[in-house]
């Protein structure tokens, strides 16, 4: 027979967030994987945090809704609050009972801030791969490296001269009936690094990838994979440069300290004498794409990789593999969202991007960990 649309409120629940999710979804095995990881960071937050005064929220409860902001894509921390309010799959994530009120979006940033001053990113981005399950999906001998350009949340229009310098306000005064947002006419000025900055955001540069693209302003994010499961080691982000990736891959390589030789996959950006080199010197075999292009006069670029590294079968598999670095820049720009970054500020947006990396770990772990 036909039910009753019929609005039947009940005055008590005793049915838990708990209950309410599925024994088999996948942010079950996540949050083993997670809660683990801040179990060992519980010193770091007891570090941070003042012995006196009022509570504030748990960073272990802080850095679970900002993975679910990363895992669903979600464009803002007031969005994450209020889906905070009435979803129950992210607040038995998080944490929360059923009853709880949900953090104001004010103050849910300024704990977030607090998180900065203490590397809590990398930290936790470490505690995951330390793992015993995690750690075993690892290779130690062969590792890939690559960088992206990461939109900075400003405006071209504030793109200013630097105070001092000699070219002046190249931007024509506004009409007076413009409004806020006023026209500007960038066309035939010449604007650079050297002579103007972002008032918006002062860290972040112009930057164009290749020949024929054009110059977009961002930050330059950079991570280290491991070939065997494809899993990130490190993260880091700085700014856009010419020399910021080959830069960024000797600082990532510098923290792992490994004392055995082993091989690092790139793509022709990396292929420059200085830097192989530099790799050799680290007995790091350098298996990067060799970068042959025909220069302006008409001769061959002359590579720095030489046969004693391409006659080796594992310098094809590792040309083959380092494809697959690919596949977590994709998911960090696609799936979380950060394409473009919702900071400002080179160490906020390195602290976010770091975060991020570790959220695309997490996602892809838990198959590879039952496999």
């Amino acid at each position: 027979m036909r039910g009753e649309d019929r609005d039947s409120g009940t005055l008590f629940s005793y049915v838990s967030c708990e209950a309410r999710v599925p024994a088999d979804h996948p942010l079950r095995a996540i949050r083993a994987i997670v809660d683990e990881a801040l179990e060992v960071l519980s010193a770091e937050f007891e570090a941070l945090y003042s012995k006196i005064g009022r509570p504030s929220i748990a960073p272990e409860k802080l850095l679970r809704a900002l993975l679910l902001q990363a895992f669903y894509g979600l464009r803002s921390e007031r969005l994450l609050m209020e889906q905070l309010d009435y979803n129950l799959l992210f607040r038995w994530f998080v944490g929360l009972p059923m009853d709880a009120p949900v953090w104001d979006v004010t103050v849910f940033t300024k704990n977030r801030e607090r998180l900065l001053a203490g590397e809590i990113a990398a930290k936790f981005l470490a505690a995951v791969l330390g793992q015993p399950r995690v750690k075993a999906l690892l290779s130690n001998e062969h590792f890939s490296v690559d960088g992206m350009l990461i939109e900075a949340w400003a405006s071209m229009k504030s793109f200013k001269p630097k105070a001092g310098s000699d070219d002046g306000d190249d931007q024509a005064p506004p009409k007076a009936d413009s409004g806020r947002n006023a026209e500007r006419d960038f066309r035939g000025k010449r604007r650079s690094n050297a002579t103007h900055a972002f008032a918006t955001d002062p860290d972040a540069q112009l930057y164009r990838k290749g020949d024929g693209q054009s110059s977009r302003l961002c930050f330059m994010g950079h991570l280290l994979m491991e070939n065997r499961h494809g899993l990130i080691v490190d993260a880091m982000l700085t700014r856009a440069t010419g020399t910021a990736e080959r830069e960024a891959a000797m600082a990532m390589l510098e923290r792992r300290k490994s004392r055995r030789r082993i091989t690092l996959g790139a793509d022709k950006a990396y292929d420059v004498s200085g830097f192989v080199a530099d790799l050799r010197r680290r007995r790091v075999t350098p298996h990067i794409a060799i970068d042959g292009h025909l220069t302006k006069t008409g001769k061959r670029r002359k590579t720095a990789i030489d046969g004693r590294t391409t006659r080796h079968p594992g310098y094809l598999a590792s040309q083959r593999l380092r494809k697959r670095i690919e596949e977590g820049f994709g998911w960090i720009k696609t799936s979380a969202g950060y394409a473009k970054t919702r900071h400002r500020g080179l160490q906020r947006v390195d602290w976010q991007f770091v975060l991020t990396a570790a959220a695309c770990n997490l996602v892809r772990q838990p198959k590879r960990i039952t496999m």
